[in-house]
Formats: C-alpha cells, sequence, structure tokens
C-alpha cells in the first residue's frame, strides 16, 4: 500500500500567523487521508518561537493521527534556531526534498 504523501511550502517568516496557518493546513491534510506530511521549508527565511510551537503542534498531530512528519530545505538561521532548541532531536529534517524522496519514499 502506497502511502499518501501531502508537502506544504510556507514561505517569508514562519511567526503566529503563518504558525496557525500552517497547522489548520496540516489539520486538514491529516483528516483528508494524508499518511506523510513533508513541510519544505526552502521558502522560510525567518522562524521565530511560534513558528517553532507551530510545528511542534503540527508534529504532535501529525503523530496522533499515526502519521510521520518530516521537515526539508532548511537554511542556516533555521538550523541554528532548530540547534538551540534541541528541536533538530526531535523532528526528521532532511536537507532537500530529494534526499526525503530517496530515504523515505523508496523505503515505503
Amino acid at each position: 500500500m502506497n502511502p499518501t504523501v501531502k508537502i506544504l511550502e510556507p514561505s517569508g517568516i514562519l511567526n503566529a500567523v503563518k504558525g496557525n496557518e500552517l497547522r489548520r493546513e496540516i489539520t486538514n491534510l491529516i483528516s483528508t487521508g494524508a499518511d506523510i506530511v513533508l513541510i519544505d521549508l526552502k521558502d522560510v527565511n525567518f522562524i521565530d518561537s511560534s513558528g517553532l510551537g507551530a510545528l511542534v503542534a503540527a508534529m504532535q498531530s501529525v503523530k496522533q493521527a499515526e502519521g510521520k512528519l518530516f521537515i526539508c530545505s532548511i537554511n542556516d538561521q533555521v538550523k541554528t534556531m532548530f540547534e538551540l532548541t534541541k528541536m533538530d532531536r526531535i523532528l526528521h529534517i532532511f536537507a532537500t526534498r530529494d534526499e526525503f524522496n530517496h530515504q523515505v519514499l523508496t523505503t515505503q
């Protein structure tokens, strides 16, 4: 059985407003049957604490629905924020979408 993969591509600053939008989108994806959610952060140039909170909430929602959440394509600022807050230890992060495709989708 092939998993249903949905990809979100937020852009700009991931803050409280965009974080809430992201959480709503993920809730909708999960309710419509997505098994795997990939958040591609290639166009996000800054993330604040509210954005981090949104990612944690998204991860919990996906996990409760027995799905999987992955992140890819983070820039140096986001990477530093993830490392400082230890988010890099709880989120599954891939350098690129190709790496995600290779490591997750080809093993399903």
